[in-house]
């Protein structure tokens, strides 16, 4: 089991950049798929990104690339989401999952088993 800890969220102007956080406690965070999600107010939760367990793959929603970037650093136990050129559709709560069985491309489609608190963002016009 693992546990997953966001930071990083905040209120930005639209154009701005953020970068959200993940800590995961643990000895096999390397072992773990990871993703980011989020879920805008009166809307489902939706993919955003995920890497493989290596780093070595990365996968992005449309509505993202080649704005957001995730990593990770296995040695730190941490994932990352770097944030650039800001919308205020951008604007959700952002969770960081975990998963054991799950490659990065199939992420956005099968979910996770372990999501993080959340952490709010929020972009303004």
């Amino acid at each position: 089991q693992v546990q997953l800890v966001e930071s990083g969220g905040g209120l930005v102007q639209a154009g701005g950049s953020l970068r959200l956080s993940c800590a995961a406690s643990g000895r096999t965070f390397s072992s773990y798929t990871m993703g980011w999600f989020r879920q805008a107010p009166g809307k489902e939760r939706e993919f955003v990104a995920a890497i493989s367990r290596s780093g070595g793959s990365t996968y992005y929603a449309d509505s993202v690339k080649g704005r957001f970037t995730i990593s990770r650093d296995n040695a730190k136990n941490t994932v990352y989401l770097q944030m650039n050129s800001l919308k205020p559709e951008d604007t959700a709560v952002y969770y960081c999952a975990a998963d054991q069985r799950t490659t990065g491309q199939a992420m956005g489609v099968m979910g996770a088993s372990y999501w993080g608190q959340g952490t709010q963002v929020t972009v303004s016009s």
